[in-house]
């Protein structure tokens, strides 16, 4: 347990399937599939595969989009859904009035017959995805009965006409159900899916992902706080970055001031200096707070306090122990039982 990624354990692949309608919302898509790309470059350039498999399929093979760009080549909305798939469904520009239009009806009748199915066995690994007003189509399906879900503020209570067994939840960047993910407005769907990269791909991924389309990382207030390996990140400062990726690949290293000046590229005086100026943190407190992030990681999997304290890079347990109470305001119940 070093950090690094065991190639043998990386999980299938992932088909991300928007579904394309007349009028959808350009940014819906192109900012969710953009994180997705972006996530697979990164992978590969780490020694990775590539995760996610993006396709665009519609009723029709093409479909103007909201602000007038054609989108052609969709694949056709496919007779099986196999596989780990996630199924993106976006707002469209005049949703209401689009309820009526051939194709909202081809894609709705689609979603019943083929979708719904794989997303009530939790054994497939199949998600639906909605971004903004892309709710609604889903709630029009009978896709979200007795799901919290969201969706953009101006259609709130059309959702909730359409689902009234949903439970609808408003002022949320994002709220995630079991297998269905739902987003608010617009660029909330570029949050979404750092938050699906950030669980499929790992903390890390995500962080680099957010750093090179320069968007902030956050989360639904409904969520947890970020982990440790999110936070600190939100600074364009390529040197601090650098130190950042290489402490969070490899908690356990021999890291000082000195070792991590030289990964940087700076003196361990101007490390100092950049860090707080930018990160808001010193770099041994942001050190530490990865490496008891780490050891409680492995304690949830199952490891002693002696095996999570070495995973982390801590010299003892007591040293553990002793950067928990510091970092995690108490000692883990696994520390105390040991």
């Amino acid at each position: 347990m070093n950090g690094r990624t065991n190639r043998l354990s990386e999980p299938a692949g992932i088909d991300v399937l928007f579904v394309v309608l007349p009028g959808s919302l350009l940014l819906d898509i192109a900012g969710p599939a953009e994180a997705f790309r972006v996530a697979n470059q990164h992978l590969q350039s780490h020694g990775r595969p590539a995760r996610f498999r993006l396709r665009f399929a519609g009723p029709a093979p093409e479909a103007c989009s909201s602000v007038g760009l054609t989108l052609g080549g969709l694949e056709p909305l496919p007779q099986t859904v196999e596989g780990r798939t996630w199924c993106v469904l976006v707002g469209l520009q005049g949703t209401l009035a689009a309820r009526q239009s051939c194709h909202w009806l081809q894609a709705r009748d689609w979603l019943s017959r083929w979708l719904a199915p794989v997303l009530a066995d939790a054994n497939t690994g199949c998600k639906l995805v909605t971004v903004c007003a892309g709710t609604l189509l889903a709630a029009d399906a009978g896709l979200l009965a007795r799901r919290r879900c969201t969706t953009h503020h101006e259609v709130l209570a059309a959702l909730q006409a359409l689902a009234p067994e949903a439970e609808v939840v408003g002022n949320r960047v994002f709220v995630e159900d079991g297998p269905v993910a739902s987003s608010a407005g617009i660029t909330s769907g570029i949050d979404l899916a750092l938050h699906l990269i950030a669980a499929e791909a790992g903390d890390a991924a995500a962080a680099a992902v957010a750093q090179t389309m320069v968007v902030y990382l956050r989360r639904g207030p409904q969520d947890p706080e970020l982990s440790p390996l999110l936070t600190h990140r939100h600074h364009l400062h390529p040197a601090v970055h650098r130190v950042q990726d290489a402490v969070c690949a490899d908690p356990a290293a021999h890291w000082n001031v000195e070792t991590m000046a030289q990964a940087a590229h700076v003196t361990p005086r101007h490390l100092h200096r950049l860090f707080c100026l930018h990160a808001g943190i010193a770099p041994l407190a942001y050190l530490q707070r990865i490496r008891v992030e780490r050891a409680r990681q492995a304690l949830t999997q199952g490891a002693s306090v002696g095996q999570a304290a070495e995973a982390a890079g801590f010299g003892s347990d007591l040293a553990l122990r002793r950067a928990w109470k510091t970092h995690a305001q108490g000692t883990p119940r696994e520390a105390r039982a040991a």
